[in-house]
């Protein structure tokens, strides 16, 4: 088991609107990003397949006013209002935790620029160091034992909490706050004072297989991440084919994953959604390349964002989709800004595919179901496709 900074926080994945990760809640972010229209705030009544929640905003809002006013806390009495709700998405953010959502559109996080895995032994084991982040400027180099995060032994604990206490999860730690860490690299044991610092992600990233397949591997939908798959489409060599990888993609901004259809469709349909009952529609734009083969990679770990964008290639004719049933997230949160900061975000609709599938709790089947195999079953698949030309 390995973990990454960004993408692993217990403490939010106890929540069960965290089960999306860092981007449960970004489908809603789309709406103020121009990927869906924002309906505005207030009490929601969604309506054409999305379960009417007992408690809206507007509820949950004036319980945490309320509290406020008699002097408890307004984000326990979110909580405890949005825990009537009935709705499995609805989750209360502290102020600090929607901020590192925020963060997370812009393709960035903050902490060391770690990556760890637990050893059979228990021993947590640095497996890799991010170029220019505070761990690299403190000498840290993969293969180093990390044995203490601010004094607490990490040995035997989950990669999880690990990654939590580098991050600071506990205090919503900020980019400049510090964290101690207890070292071992051979026989030399040692202690590191960093800084955490706002770090950069890789989204999008990009490699050559033998015979000229591209590999585009998206971890999540962040600020520009369509476009960066727009571009690797545009350079990938004409006479081979593509595999789009989709494993473990968290979701993210609906805008760009709209975008990244647009790079294998021309123009179209991609996803119909309803908020508070009104229908709408998500198009590609014209001009994508629609020739080459393509294969798309799923798991369970396929969510939100990341969904859509292979029901549309799927349900269009223009994937052959490989792996194992995603994991079903369909529906779109609104957020609410409470008294004290924090956010509560509601369910108020769900998308679907171009065939009119609904993906929420029912996840997509892919064409062919593979395991650990998918990538070599992939370059099989796309050597059956034949040339483009």
């Amino acid at each position: 088991m390995s973990g990454r900074e960004l993408f692993c926080q217990p403490r939010r994945v106890r929540r069960a609107a965290a089960l999306t990760l860092v981007f449960a809640g970004l489908l809603v972010t789309g709406a103020a990003t121009g990927a869906f229209p924002d309906p505005g705030q207030g009490d929601r009544k969604p309506t054409g397949g999305a379960p009417r929640a007992a408690v809206g905003h507007e509820d949950v809002t004036r319980a945490a006013a309320e509290a406020m006013a008699d002097g408890k806390s307004p984000m326990e009495a979110a909580e405890r209002a949005v825990s009537r709700s009935g709705d499995r998405w609805a989750a209360v953010y502290s102020e600090g935790e929607y901020q590192e959502f925020e963060e997370a559109l812009d393709g960035q996080y903050t902490g060391v620029g770690l990556w760890a895995r637990r050893e059979r032994s228990g021993r947590i084991e640095v497996t890799r160091v991010q170029a220019g982040s505070p761990a690299a400027t403190a000498g840290i180099r993969k293969g180093d034992r990390l044995r203490s995060v601010d004094g607490s032994h990490v040995d035997g604990r989950p990669v999880t909490d690990v990654v939590s206490l580098l991050r600071g999860d506990a205090t919503d730690a900020r980019a400049g706050t510090t964290v101690t860490l207890g070292l071992e690299r051979g026989t030399h044991a040692w202690t590191e004072t960093l800084r955490r610092a706002l770090l950069s992600t890789d989204s999008v990233t990009v490699r050559k297989l033998s015979g000229g397949i591209t590999v585009i591997k998206v971890s999540a939908f962040t600020r520009g991440s369509g476009e960066l798959v727009r571009d690797a489409v545009r350079q990938a060599p004409a006479d081979a084919g593509i595999v789009l990888d989709l494993r473990g993609n968290s979701g993210g901004l609906v805008g760009e994953a709209v975008t990244a259809a647009s790079a294998f469709l021309d123009g179209g349909l991609v996803a119909t959604y309803d908020v508070d009952g009104v229908q709408r529609a998500l198009h590609a734009d014209p001009g994508g390349d629609t020739a080459r083969p393509l294969v798309a990679l799923v798991d369970g770990g396929t969510m939100s964002a990341a969904e859509m964008l292979t029901g549309a290639l799927q349900d269009r004719g223009r994937a052959v989709v490989l792996g194992s049933r995603t994991f079903g997230k369909g529906s779109i949160q609104m957020p609410t800004r409470l008294p004290d900061g924090s956010v509560a975000e509601l369910t108020v609709g769900h998308y679907r595919t171009p065939s009119g599938h609904t993906v929420d709790g029912r996840g997509i089947t892919p064409d062919l179901e593979v395991g650990t195999e998918a990538l070599e079953r992939a370059e099989t698949v796309l050597s059956g496709l034949g040339d483009p030309s």
